[in-house]
């Protein structure tokens, strides 16, 4: 299907967001905005966002990329995740201005965009969002990453050649190395803080969220493996990725951003067979 693509601006909170519409021409009634990670644009790594809002407009779903405050060409102090809130809601609500039949909403988000979809649900429970694609979503804390480093970082070192050639030859700082392993282990073995977090806030909002979910997990990311720690061990977590509600995908050797093209084609032909819910 045809489509077409347009600069749009809009407002949020007294600042200019800017982004990119991608219009087809019998367009669905259902869109998508792709939230951006940072630090990012409407880009994306090697053209991501770009390529991934032309193959969904091609199937008939309008899609908005956008900048928000602080990144790219929007206005306004630089933000984290945590607070982008309003960012969220003013693109929603300029992706349907700018395409009135558009009565549904996909949020679409990688890394620390996607724990700001689960955010921004849990802040709003914005009835205009029907699903919600996330990628890789990002649960960092000093103990999950320990952990995750312990886990698969330590035990490939293990079964590598280089690292024993290193050791047999004197090259290898041992002292420096068992040091670092060490304190890794001990803050492994500390466990996830039990402190409410953004962690347990994103879990709330996938345990309460009505529509379906579509979770893709790169097979050769520590993000992906880290998030994936956390869900199976924090509490707040326990049984969530087993939801009916939930499709879950993991991409064999895939990297954190779908960097090759087949990674990118699996990622776009994943979605749009998920959106076929939709139709």
């Amino acid at each position: 299907m045809n489509y077409s693509e347009d600069a749009v601006r809009f407002g949020c909170e007294n600042e200019n967001l800017f982004g990119i519409l991608a219009r087809p021409e019998r367009p669905a009634d259902i869109g998508i905005v792709i939230v951006v990670g940072g630090p990012q644009t409407r880009v994306g790594s090697h053209r991501q966002f770009v390529l991934l809002s032309r193959a969904l407009a091609a199937a008939g779903f309008p899609v908005l990329r956008f900048d928000y405050r602080g990144m790219g060409d929007s206005t306004g102090a630089p933000r984290n995740f945590e607070a982008i809130t309003s960012d969220i809601c003013a693109a929603s609500a300029a992706l349907q201005a700018a395409c009135p039949n558009v009565k549904r909403i996909v949020l679409w988000g990688l890394c620390d965009a996607a724990a700001a979809l689960l955010l921004y649900w849990d802040d709003t429970h914005d009835p205009r969002i029907a699903g919600l694609c996330l990628l890789n979503p990002w649960v960092r804390s000093e103990a999950t990453l320990a952990k995750t480093q312990v886990k698969h970082y330590y035990g490939q070192r293990l079964l590598q050649k280089e690292f024993w050639r290193k050791l047999l030859s004197g090259k290898l700082n041992l002292v420096g190395a068992l040091s670092g392993f060490l304190g890794k282990l001990k803050q492994a073995s500390a466990g996830i803080d039990s402190r409410p977090g953004f962690q347990d806030r994103m879990a709330r909002s996938l345990r309460n969220f009505p529509g379906p979910v579509l979770l893709l997990q790169s097979g050769n990311d520590y993000t992906a493996r880290e998030f994936l720690e956390y869900a199976n061990s924090g509490a707040s977590w326990r049984g969530l990725l087993d939801r009916p509600s939930v499709t879950r995908i993991d991409i064999a050797d895939a990297d954190h951003t779908f960097s090759s093209q087949a990674w990118r084609e699996t990622v776009e032909n994943k979605c749009l067979d998920w959106l076929k819910q939709y139709e």
